[in-house]
């Protein structure tokens, strides 16, 4: 239990025997849940709560009246409350003996790195599926997106205690890859200086035609030799890992790593498909219809219902994704969670539908949606790569602006609204570009821990220093802030919202350059300037941890 959740335990408390000794209540059982909240103006108090409101009925009694025999009861100096005064309509506000923040810093230097940790989660076990773009050709903005925030959600919910699973779903058994063959063999062809025209709905990317001149190279015209089904079979398995290979780079460049690279192609080698149909049918949910397979989809929320096998004998997208999900459902996940771009908002209810027919809880399935990202440049917006002319890719991106700059944007919005990133700014070396700005606080308390060296300043151990010599306003705020740490991590989990890490990072290193800028850390008061350099310590480490989970470093020096 962290400091701040140590303190309103202790307050709660305190409330619950006030209102026994009030006579309020005759046992603490009969008593609601108290619930306490931090007022956003300060002018408030620390804490509020409404538990006089809350026990009208029970007390017979206005609130009011019954806040009035609380507050008589507590007194002063009771769980670090200084006062209390009732507000509205019977709200009680408290002001707190702020030393009670002091031990933040112990906890904070104590854990180091694991700081904000909390066990939420109990290790439930979360698998979480994102990116899984097509092995058809580069990854692009949607795809760097999906790529940060639900990187950033797993180290959140890692962070909160569930045991996470990454996951990325190759799409490597429908058409796209075979025009992914057929297109890597016509650059082969046109390599070898014949005549070959690409297919109807073929890649026309510069990658297709460098692993074709690379094969030429490699092979002369050996791969003309192979009979029809066997050159096709060299070809798509030459351009999966290829694309694969790609992708899997850009990804580990972008800091992103999967646990589990699940192939679409296993579902068929292993009978998922047709066993999903079976499952179905034995449910009682297909039915058939002109010469069509169909899912009894509406049955369970779906506006319409929806086509599992056409009648040419092919599937639909839905049925080895309902196969795939089916396996998820099989694994044991105690929650699943997909993040989807913004054209697959539609899919949702029909997937739900389809988990539903088969027995499964739709509940533990819960689909983000990442909307789109728009780049603006020179105050114009940006559409083709300057290298490539084609669409800007996750490459091109992280050549132009760095990796931080765009986890950093890319987190810093809900996933479900529409994002503009402006490139320029994300290279400024200014306070208008946030991520410089919360960077350059991490960078500027190092440097404040070089110059105490430089001073012959040795830093104690925090168990040794006078931490009470912190007194002044923006010190607490800072304690308090570093203290929200857990909290804030708890609840970005809970409700599966990493943009919130992003939030608080921002919060805390605005409240350190305004303390900075009012105050000196290193003073001619020795115990003093102890007090504030382990408080800042306390900062750094709040600072970069929180950097961590939305996968930003928090450099030395800038």
């Amino acid at each position: 239990m962290s400091v701040l959740e140590q303190l309103q335990a202790t307050v709660k408390e305190a409330l619950a025997e006030a209102a026994l000794e009030a006579g309020l209540v005759t046992t603490k059982d009969e008593l609601p849940t108290i619930a306490l909240e931090v007022p956003k103006d300060k002018a408030h108090g620390d804490l509020a709560t409404n538990l006089a409101m809350q026990l009208t009925k029970i007390a017979k009694k206005n609130p009011r009246q019954i806040a009035e025999a609380i507050i008589e009861k507590l007194g002063s100096g009771r769980a670090s409350i200084q006062s209390a005064e009732i507000a509205g309509p019977g709200f009680i506000n408290f002001r707190l003996d702020k030393s009670y923040l002091h031990p933040v810093i112990g906890e904070a230097l104590a854990q180091g790195n694991q700081y904000g940790q909390v066990n939420a989660g109990q290790g439930k076990r979360v698998q979480v599926e994102f990116v899984s773009a097509n092995p058809t050709g580069s990854l692009h903005l949607g795809h760097a997106r999906g790529a940060a925030v639900g990187d950033a959600l797993c180290n959140v919910l890692s962070a909160a205690g569930y045991e996470v699973t990454r996951e990325y779903y190759i799409n490597d058994a429908g058409n796209q890859v075979n025009n992914l063959a057929r297109s890597i063999e016509a650059r082969y062809r046109q390599a070898l200086g014949q005549t070959a025209e690409m297919p109807e709905d073929g890649y026309h990317g510069e990658d297709i035609v460098g692993f074709a001149k690379e094969l030429a190279e490699q092979e002369a015209d050996r791969l003309l030799t192979l009979g029809d089904e066997e050159r096709f079979d060299f070809f798509r398995k030459y351009g999966l890992d290829k694309e694969l290979a790609k992708i899997k780079r850009d990804l580990a460049r972008f800091g992103v790593q999967f646990d589990e690279w699940y192939s679409e192609t296993s579902l068929y080698e292993n009978d998922k498909v047709t066993e999903v149909l079976e499952a179905l049918r034995a449910q009682g949910h297909v039915y058939d219809l002109d010469g069509a397979v169909w899912l009894s989809s509406t049955t369970f929320g779906d506006d319409k219902d929806r086509v599992l096998v056409k009648n040419d004998g092919s599937y639909t997208y839905l049925t080895p994704d309902a196969a795939y999900h089916m396996d998820k459902y099989k694994r044991g996940y105690d929650e699943m969670i997909n993040i989807w771009g913004a054209d697959h908002h539609g899919y949702i209810p029909r997937m739900k539908a389809a988990m539903a027919a088969l027995g499964n809880d739709s509940e533990k399935l819960t689909v983000l949606i990442a909307q789109m990202v728009s780049l603006f440049q020179n105050g114009e917006k940006v559409k083709m790569s300057k290298r490539t002319g084609k669409a800007v890719t996750m490459e091109d991106l992280m050549d132009e602006v760095g990796v931080d700059a765009i986890r950093y944007f890319f987190t810093m919005r809900s996933m479900d609204s529409h994002l503009d990133f402006d490139m320029d700014l994300a290279v400024s070396k200014s306070n208008e570009n946030p991520v410089f700005y919360v960077q350059y606080a991490h960078a500027r308390i190092c440097s404040i821990f070089r110059q105490a060296e430089e001073q012959g300043i040795a830093v104690l151990p925090w168990q040794e220093a006078s931490i009470d010599r912190l007194t002044t306003e923006q010190e607490f705020d800072l304690l308090r802030k570093i203290g929200e740490l857990p909290e804030t991590i708890a609840e970005a989990a809970r409700i599966y919202a990493p943009h919130t890490m992003i939030r608080y990072v921002y919060e805390l290193a605005s409240q350190f350059h305004s303390y900075y800028k009012a105050e000196r850390v290193i003073t001619e008061d020795a115990e003093q300037s102890q007090a504030r350099l382990q408080l800042l310590s306390a900062v750094r480490i709040a600072i970069a941890n929180a950097l961590a989970l939305v996968g930003v470093s928090a450099p030395d020096k800038m």
